[in-house]
């Protein structure tokens, strides 16, 4: 009994050190880490005046542009979100990066994990309407072509924010966020407004089998969708480095410029030339 005994007080010791470990980097993280304000360059108010920050990319002409209000992954908006927005904003879209972690970004898996579980979805939910408001006040903006697109849990927000606010948008894109598989909580996007869906095929914490589910129900409601499923790669596969190489998160990117396309521009400007 005496070596069980010892396996414990081992394991509990491991266990502690661990614990220590992360919550060291978690408080190290806190206190010499960077602001993502350095990543911004525009602020703006929520209802209760609660000053918020986002990065804005703008596309050459004077507009008004389509628009694509862009959602951060559970690091934070990071320099990589200022990137692929400056990748948007040459496509012909003003861009708006929201920063919904007020101000805390991470490149630590430890603390990404604990802003991912500690900052409030109200919060969040609050913080983005405030980033689709100002988006939708510029008058660079055409607001009935305003897109909303987001990365793993930036993704989630932005099929959330779909739902929420869908007389606001005109489509939905989430790469490798939560899905919403009941077919009553998406009726909000039969608003005639579409939904690009990119996952990973060996994505361990988002299933093809929910992937499928929630094209199903999308497809019960006849949401127009794409739903695409890349086999050969797991979650987070799309970064800065490869979305525009060769290979599947390229393919992913010229996915979605092409839905970007499709949606915000040449539907728009066959009804425009037609009345």
């Amino acid at each position: 009994m005496l070596w069980i005994k010892r396996m414990v007080i081992g394991l509990a010791a491991a266990v502690g050190i661990l614990i220590s470990l992360f919550a060291g980097v978690i408080i190290y993280d806190t206190l010499f880490g960077i602001s993502s304000t350095a990543y911004t360059n525009v602020t703006y108010s929520d209802a209760a005046g609660q000053e918020l920050h986002g990065y804005l990319a703008l596309p050459p002409g004077e507009g008004p542009h389509p628009a694509v209000l862009l959602i951060h992954e559970w690091w934070g908006l990071n320099e990589g979100m200022t990137v692929l927005a400056e990748a948007l904003a040459q496509e012909g879209y003003v861009v708006l990066a929201a920063d919904a972690y007020r101000g805390n970004v991470t490149n630590k898996i430890p603390r990404a994990l604990y802003l991912r579980l500690t900052t409030p979805e109200a919060q969040v939910f609050n913080d983005v309407d405030a980033a689709l408001a100002y988006l939708l006040s510029r008058e660079d903006v055409d607001a009935a072509r305003v897109a909303s697109m987001g990365f793993c849990f930036g993704g989630g927000h932005s099929l959330q924010l779909g739902m929420r606010r869908s007389e606001n948008l005109a489509l939905t894109i989430l790469y490798y966020g939560a899905v919403v598989t009941e077919p009553e909580l998406l009726r909000p996007l039969t608003d005639n407004q579409p939904v690009l869906g990119i996952f990973g095929a060996e994505d361990a914490s988002i299933p093809t089998a929910d992937v499928l589910e929630f094209e199903a129900a999308l497809n019960s409601l006849n949401i127009p969708n794409e739903i695409t499923i890349y086999e050969g790669v797991g979650h987070a596969f799309l970064t800065v480095e490869n979305y525009n190489e060769p290979g599947k998160a390229g393919d992913a990117w010229r996915q979605t410029v092409a839905f970007l396309e499709a949606n915000l521009k040449d539907n728009n400007g066959l009804k425009e030339n037609d009345e």
